[in-house]
């Protein structure tokens, strides 16, 4: 099976290179914090007020954030997205995807992922 959509980012996904753009009510993690599973992981359950039953498994993740979308929309901005599961085997990266592009298609409240990487000077 072809995939017709290959290569296009889905509509929940942003991902911008200048470094100055303003996302009113996003919350942010900076990618330095982002760069293994665990810290994204724990990042995320402190921006987020996350229950401490999160655990360290995407099943996990996808839960507390479709308990979170059960609440209202969500804007996560990774800032130096470049750094974002950096240190981790590159399936790790695909995973997150996947799991966010679930949750984008499936919850009741729109969620919205800002990939924001400041271009060198």
């Amino acid at each position: 099976m072809v995939d017709e959509h290959a290569g296009r980012v889905p509509d929940w996904l942003i991902v911008c290179h200048d470094g100055g753009l303003d996302v009113p009510g996003a919350v942010v993690l900076a990618g330095a914090t982002t760069r293994t599973r665990a810290g994204l992981f724990a990042t995320l359950a402190a921006v987020l007020a996350l229950p401490a039953y999160l655990g360290e498994t995407w099943d996990a993740l996808s839960d507390v954030l479709r308990d979170r979308l059960d609440a209202g929309p969500l804007t996560l901005l990774i800032t130096d997205a470049g750094q974002l599961l950096v240190d981790e085997p590159s399936d790790q990266h695909r995973l997150l995807l996947a799991v966010l592009d679930d949750l984008a298609t499936s919850a009741p409240h729109p969620l919205r992922v800002v990939l924001n990487e400041t271009a060198p000077p």
